[in-house]
């Protein structure tokens, strides 16, 4: 039953966007499985990621939209809130309620109203504006912070390695 809902939910939301394409990010499906979505985010203008194409997977639990989905940047990229696998690290995509730890409150985490739409739009407010209070990429927060050159350095390195994969 869940997973009927849930899977029609996720096909109206594809249709939506595929109707009413948003800036910035693209959609569609792996394989033909409404639980697993390829999204390309471009790079937000005026950031270190302005021009890249990052290819990510969001991947859908059978309880969506009482979970959240879990999302995976396959281009390389270097951001704190994204980990060495390419796992988003971002509020909206915490599991619902309390924090254990009380850095989140349990409005900033998942609520089913979210779609991949609002998901996405995050995600790219993110890429522009990181929290290196609470990092999943300690070293890339690190440099962010004490050697911001070198950083974007290594962020233009990602960009360009996107545009390449695209290319090719």
């Amino acid at each position: 039953m869940a997973q009927d809902q849930s899977s029609l939910l996720l096909k109206k939301q594809l249709n939506e966007l595929m109707k009413n394409p948003v800036e910035g990010f693209s959609a569609g499906l792996i394989d033909d499985d409404i639980y697993r979505w390829e999204v390309v985010i471009i790079g937000p203008p005026d950031t270190l990621f302005e021009e890249g194409l990052f290819k990510a997977h969001l991947v859908f639990p059978k309880e969506y939209p009482l979970r959240p989905p879990k999302m995976t940047f396959k281009s390389e990229i270097w951001h704190p809130n994204i980990d060495k696998d390419g796992n988003v690290c971002i509020s909206i995509l915490h599991e619902p309620g309390e924090d254990k730890f009380g850095y989140e409150k349990a409005s900033e985490r998942w609520l089913p109203v979210h779609t991949v739409e609002t998901i996405l739009v995050s995600v790219i407010s993110m890429l522009a504006d990181p929290n290196d209070e609470s990092p999943a990429n300690v070293e890339a927060a690190k440099m962010w912070r004490e050697h911001p050159d070198e950083f974007k350095r290594k962020v233009g390195k990602c960009v360009r390695k996107s545009q390449e994969e695209f290319v090719d």
